[in-house]
């Protein structure tokens, strides 16, 4: 059995260490991380852009100082436009610098930290293509679902759930649309935007900076893939696992019968090699004795009249057994054979067959003597 141990540990661990290193790449995938700012750090290009109300009469500004390693600018909502706003949008544009729509389908939320001098509240928007009503080259008619954040001298950081964002109720009565038509896609995507709300104080320059502007999501193939790998890896293991057992064990256990044959009581014993009447009296009375229960070492002093020491020290030079653990030997020895050759006699029968009339003990020292129990030792000897 040592050499099926040995082989259970080695498989073992070679399994663990594969799921282990499995599991880290597939969870590694599933959590997904794309940074926008800083801009070196992000895949995907793009510039800023400032957008005011001037196109419609406004006389809003924006000046943006850096875009590079945060997105910082500053702000001035001027309250003349019927809808003043300013804002700077992150937007997308392929390696020729021309203006693209990326799909961010697999992102789920955006967090960003974010200051700003005096405290707001503020804008973030994502631009989406709607089928059927948006124009490429016009962004009023890009569907713009919204979510508002505050902010204030002190940093703070930001989460926005992308797949709950709202859509402005004046996106929809421009273009004669259901209010109840709030669903969108995020699959073209020309620009991400930070701007002013109603609530942003006006005819006062706002300073606002953002930076960790960071792109999340959740890949989930990679965790069902990983959780069908482990099913099938760690099941087919342990079904590998209780064959190997089996196997293991039935050869273990036939080993064992065949090197303990010259013990079994039922075969004649041989004593030429021991040319002594006390070796051979002692040997053939454990022979033939050995199932009484009531044998015990006086009774065998009486019987053959041979002292304890003695029969003790022969026991020990020629088998290396004492009384006791010599008399155990062969009666659990006849045991497996009786269990191997009677599977309908059930245990308590056995015991007592072999001298044994407390069937608890016989379990334990059958137990220690083959590995298993008498119930596992027969069950495996009908499989053979």
């Amino acid at each position: 059995m040592q050499e099926f141990y040995t082989k259970v540990f080695i498989s073992g661990m070679c399994l663990l260490l594969l799921s282990l290193l499995l599991g880290y790449a597939c969870v590694s995938r599933t959590y997904l991380y794309l940074p926008l700012v800083p801009a070196g750090q992000s895949e995907l290009i793009w510039r800023a852009v400032p957008r005011t109300d001037v196109e419609d009469g406004g006389e809003s500004s924006v000046t943006i100082n850096d875009e590079q390693f945060s997105l910082s600018f500053d702000f001035t909502v001027v309250k003349k436009a019927q809808y003043p706003y300013a804002e700077v949008a992150l937007e997308f544009t392929d390696a020729a610098g021309a203006p693209t729509w990326v799909d961010l389908t697999a992102y789920d939320s955006l967090s960003f930290n974010v200051k700003c001098s005096p405290a707001n509240t503020m804008l973030m928007s994502v631009l989406t293509f709607e089928e059927g009503v948006t124009v490429a080259d016009d962004l009023v008619t890009y569907r713009a679902p919204s979510a508002f954040f505050s902010c204030n001298q002190a940093w703070s950081r930001i989460a926005v759930d992308l797949t709950h964002l709202e859509t402005p109720q004046w996106w929809f009565d421009l273009h004669k649309l259901d209010l109840a038509q709030q669903a969108y896609r995020l699959n073209r995507v020309p620009r991400i935007a930070f701007g002013s709300t109603f609530q942003t104080p006006t005819d006062t320059q706002v300073s606002v900076l953002l930076n960790n502007i960071t792109l999340c999501g959740r890949d989930w193939r990679y965790l069902y893939f990983l959780a069908v790998f482990l099913l099938l890896a760690w099941g087919g293991y342990g079904f590998w696992l209780l064959k190997q057992y089996t196997r293991s064990l039935v050869a273990s256990l036939a080993d064992k019968q065949q090197r303990d044959r010259p013990l079994i009581a039922y075969q004649q014993l041989s004593v030429e090699p021991l040319r002594d009447k006390e070796k051979t009296a002692i040997l053939n009375f454990m022979a033939t004795r050995y199932a009484d229960a009531e044998l015990d070492l006086d009774a065998m002093v009486e019987a053959i009249t041979i002292s304890r020491a003695k029969i003790n020290d022969i026991l020990k030079a020629e088998l290396g057994y004492t009384f006791t653990s010599y008399l155990n030997k062969l009666r659990l020895t006849e045991a497996a054979r009786l269990l191997a050759e009677k599977p309908e006699a059930n245990v308590g029968e056995i015991a007592n067959s072999v001298g044994y009339k407390n069937v608890s003990y016989f379990n334990k020292l059958f137990k220690e003597e083959y590995g298993c129990t008498p119930k596992t030792f027969k069950s495996v000897c009908k499989k053979t």
